[in-house]
């Protein structure tokens, strides 16, 4: 991989519609589960909505994972959610009593940290993070600091502490700072912070940024394919033969198209039926159904 070789970029999904709109959604059934399974070689799959809600895991999760497993099926989870490193998702993952090692995890804390590495970020400079923990420590396990100055970027994910200073110190680095990056983890409108209700995204966050500072931002989180070039080099499997599977049209469904991977829709999550066959929707996956362990039971295991 050549340092600088990356870009990650800002799809707008009305963009997109001649390609999302090709066809119209497939609900997934026996036959298709078993076509699905048997062209696919990795499964991606988002967290938030569609592995657990919260810190609940969905029903049939483990058991699915544990045939897709068997069935030699490699596993990948890509996750928009900042809050935490690759290392503090394994260990939710096994604190759920899934068996998920930290090269399986690819976050958007990861991409950021990760986009200023290959960009070849002066070591010198330091970056201001309106986020959680999770992107400060990728940050640091990837050489940088997000402590002190001069700041040479902006990083802004979920942060649930988000104030007034936060916004107007990260607002005169991005003006005043000359060739300060703005880089945002992801744009999520909401998320499931709980098993039960959706919680403000870190969207919310970005947007704010975007309105101060009067610029837009650096997206490295779905749906930007800026992942999936690590997923590319560190699986060697070719993206026609992945299936992205997500709770998100805007998203996780749309990364899945622009990196030419099957996509699976499942509606545990954000995206309800009525969204989905919505007339001004032009995002279409290849297949939905309702969750993840639909095709544990679709297809007989």
């Amino acid at each position: 991989m050549e340092q600088g070789s990356m870009e990650a970029t800002n799809p707008n999904p009305s963009s997109m519609s001649g390609v999302a709109a090709a066809s119209a959604a497939e609900l997934l059934c026996c036959a298709s589960a078993r076509a699905l399974l048997d062209s696919v070689d990795a499964f991606l799959f988002d967290c938030d909505g569609v592995i657990w809600k919260g810190d609940k895991l969905i029903d049939g999760v483990p058991q699915t994972l544990d045939m897709l497993r068997s069935k030699g099926k490699k596993l990948v989870f890509v996750t928009n959610n900042s809050t935490k490193s690759r290392i503090q998702y394994a260990n939710k993952f096994q604190s759920l009593g899934l068996s998920v090692n930290q090269d399986e995890i690819f976050s958007s804390s990861f991409a950021a940290a990760m986009y200023l590495k290959v960009n070849q970020f002066p070591p010198h400079k330091k970056v201001y993070v309106i986020g959680g923990e999770g992107i400060v420590q990728e940050l640091q396990l990837a050489g940088f600091t997000a402590l002190g100055g001069p700041v040479g970027a902006v990083v802004v994910g979920l942060d649930p502490d988000i104030n007034y200073y936060k916004l107007q110190y990260a607002t005169l680095c991005i003006r005043e700072n000359p060739g300060c990056l703005f880089i945002a983890t992801n744009r999520d409108s909401v998320g499931h912070m709980t098993d039960l209700q959706e919680w403000p995204g870190a969207g919310c966050m970005v947007a704010a940024v975007c309105g101060s500072t009067e610029q837009e931002p650096i997206v490295v989180g779905k749906p930007s394919t800026f992942m999936m070039d690590f997923l590319l080099q560190k699986f060697n499997v070719s993206t026609s033969r992945m299936c992205m599977v997500g709770d998100r049209l805007d998203t996780d469904i749309l990364f899945g198209q622009n990196a030419g991977c099957k996509t699976l829709l499942v509606l545990s999550g954000v995206t309800t039926q009525s969204t989905l066959d919505d007339p001004s929707n032009s995002i279409k996956p290849d297949y939905y159904t309702n969750k993840v362990s639909d095709i544990l039971s679709l297809l007989g295991e």
